[in-house]
């Protein structure tokens, strides 16, 4: 951040903080500035963004709305909660006072999976039950190094991930629901570890077409999880919500809040979007 300050930072044991921010432009607010002020809230945002992605550790996606829920939304990761505070209330005064009207938010923060299959689960289950190799065998041996390099990157991504540009972003929030005999977390965890091992194959059929970033919220905002999902192609988005609906974590426990879709662009592009 540009100011210095003595206040000790709010960095978690594992994994970063995580804002999504959605604004509306007040438009006749902006319409009392004259054209040099305009110009000149333009560039200070600019020059905010250019911070934000230039502080360590820290990444800012920046997109339109495509529905009048907002006209545009920040995805803000870094790892000091005071710094993400920081930020925030920068951006949403980066283009005047009022001209940016918060409209939704939600915080969270990357984590990694409680229900990740361990190098010794996998090596019971599925090399020795599944395949029936012996643990001495080199087969056995290239088997396990190839589940931990994949896991290793599996875990670098959700706790410290980098974000492709790909043009739709998809942001809802989640929780598991609590309710009679749909309560999740009556379950046992073999029963939630199996039901999220199915979940888990669906979006497996995605790779390569969608880019899922789950985060927690728990104690941090309404719902339990942010999801995050990227694409090339609508369709995509489309495509693997609807599947999840058929899948038992989601058709038994899912609750769902409001879905926002927005379009990476490029700073000056935005600013015509939005009618900057």
């Amino acid at each position: 951040m540009s100011e210095t300050t003595s206040i000790p930072p709010l960095v978690p044991r594992e994994g970063w903080h995580v804002m999504h921010l959605f604004y509306q432009v007040d438009h006749a607010q902006w319409s009392t500035l004259d054209s040099d002020e305009k110009r000149s809230a333009k560039t200070k945002l600019t020059k905010l963004i250019q911070e934000i992605r230039a502080t360590p550790d820290t990444h800012l996606l920046t997109f339109a709305i495509a529905t009048p829920k907002a006209d545009l939304g920040f995805m803000l990761l870094t790892p000091d909660l005071q710094v993400a505070n920081a930020y925030e209330k920068q951006l949403t005064l980066s283009l005047g006072a009022e001209v940016l009207s918060p409209v939704y938010s939600y915080l969270s923060q990357t984590e990694s999976s409680e229900y990740t299959t361990t190098a010794e689960q996998y090596a019971e289950d599925t090399l020795k039950g599944e395949k029936g190799l012996a643990e001495d065998s080199p087969e056995f041996a290239a088997g396990l190094k190839e589940f931990e390099d994949r896991m290793t990157h599996y875990l670098q991504h959700r706790l410290y991930p980098v974000l492709p540009d790909w043009p739709v972003v998809c942001f809802y929030p989640m929780s598991k629901r609590r309710e009679g005999a749909d309560n999740w977390y009556s379950l046992t965890y073999a029963e939630r570890k199996k039901l999220m091992a199915g979940h888990a194959r669906v979006g497996r059929t995605y790779s390569g077409r969608i880019l899922q970033l789950i985060t927690g919220s728990t104690g941090l905002d309404e719902y339990e999880w942010g999801v995050t999902l990227l694409a090339k192609d609508t369709i995509d988005i489309k495509a693997i919500v609807y599947e999840m609906r058929f899948d038992e974590v989601t058709a038994r426990f899912g609750e769902f809040g409001d879905f926002y879709i927005g379009m990476q662009l490029p700073l000056d592009e935005l600013f015509r979007r939005v009618c900057l």
